[in-house]
């Protein structure tokens, strides 16, 4: 039974808020915004769809970090020889790597083996240290993430794990770490456009979590390991592979209609469509579906044949009910055809996410104030005396 207090019994100076913190401003941020009923979302002053078009990724992680985007060659070649050492394993990590991916998945050994790389690099709490300490941890973290993931993903599958090359860039990278092969150029830009398209996303759940532990004043490990096990969740990173997994059970076009109305009617989520924020198509899967097109295959068809059965059935069954699909749905398509496994998917979006986390991260900073809500109590009412012991 629960005992529900009314707004008047909230201490004084608290303010109900709706459930998830739905349309609540906690923080004020320069890095980027997301307008849902526009279908629109930027980093800082640029579309990140036309950021994912235009530039490689590192020109939109310099922007992130450093707040501007490189202007020549010459910047832009600054930014990657500062990044590209930064790659390597760190030598004690790269030690107990095996043991880690022997014991979990990528996604779980991520944690563990980002806050082994953390200690071993000495990253101190980001209160203690200048703004250039900061900086200088934030890009350690992001360009040794995808080489801890694509390591565990071999070592788990008894592979060797293949070094990073200099002569690559952040996408291609990617693939090379994670496959061993040489990326097809058309592969590699698929997935420059998913890595950059992920990069941020206003205050999801992930970055508050980084944000809330940046507020605390941890070190850079400590913030995106916590926002790695937030993205880990089936409701939030974890649906690029269930979205896949709704093609595979409809197969072919014939079982769509049914399948998805039964699932409807049952009142089942249908992974891949919806969104906290968006209220109209979400610019990601429209660009990722753009994508997908390119690649071409049997697959991209049924695809973009199950989305207009979802919306047809939907406004047949649950009319006023308006969904799309978000970015998980043609992520699973464009990372499936590149090459990359379904147990990979959340960890290909962590490799790109951490970039926005480590630029929160050192947003917060500034803020020396903690992130403290409340809560409204609702158990039986205080206080009680303590029963003896029988």
């Amino acid at each position: 039974m629960k005992f529900m207090s009314s707004v008047a019994d909230l201490p004084p100076g608290t303010v109900d808020v709706p459930r998830g913190l739905k349309g609540v401003v906690v923080a004020e941020t320069e890095i980027g915004d997301v307008r849902g009923s526009e279908g629109f979302y930027h980093y800082r002053q640029y579309s990140a769809v036309e950021l994912a078009k235009a530039r490689p990724l590192e020109d939109v992680w310099r922007l992130l970090i450093d707040g501007t985007l490189p202007n020549t060659p010459a910047e832009r070649a600054t930014f990657c020889d500062e990044v590209r050492p930064l790659r390597a394993l760190p030598p004690a990590l790269a030690s107990v790597l095996p043991a880690i991916a022997r014991a979990s998945d990528p996604m779980t050994g991520l944690r563990t083996a980002l806050s082994l790389a953390a200690a071993e690099r000495g990253c101190r709490p980001i209160y203690d240290v200048d703004p250039a300490a900061r900086r200088a941890d934030a890009l350690f973290i992001a360009a040794v993430t995808p080489t801890i993931l694509t390591a565990l993903y071999r070592l788990r599958h008894d592979q060797q794990p293949v070094p990073p090359r200099d002569d690559l860039d952040y996408a291609a990278n990617y693939l090379w770490m994670l496959t061993g092969t040489e990326p097809e150029p058309s592969h590699a830009d698929a997935i420059k456009h998913y890595l950059i398209s992920t990069i941020d996303h206003g205050f999801n759940a992930s970055t508050f979590t980084a944000r809330v532990i940046a507020s605390t004043g941890a070190d850079m490990g400590a913030c995106v390991v916590g926002a790695i096990g937030a993205l880990s969740g089936p409701l939030h990173g974890g649906a690029p592979s269930r979205a896949l997994d709704l093609l595979d059970e409809i197969g072919t076009l014939d079982r769509a209609r049914p399948i998805v109305t039964d699932k409807v009617l049952s009142g089942e989520r249908i992974m891949g469509f919806g969104h906290a924020v968006y209220t109209t198509d979400d610019p990601r899967s429209v660009m990722l579906k753009q994508v997908a097109q390119r690649l071409g295959g049997p697959l991209v068809d049924l695809a973009t044949q199950v989305e207009q059965t979802v919306v047809s059935v939907l406004a047949e069954l649950k009319p006023g009910r308006h969904l799309y699909a978000n970015v998980e749905f043609y992520a699973g398509v464009v990372m499936s055809l590149c090459g990359v496994p379904p147990e990979m998917f959340t960890p290909t979006f962590a490799a790109s996410r951490v970039i926005g986390w480590t630029a929160n991260i050192i947003e917060q900073a500034h803020d020396p104030k903690i992130i403290r809500p409340s809560a409204r109590y609702i158990g039986p009412p205080p206080p009680e005396p303590v029963p003896p012991l029988l």
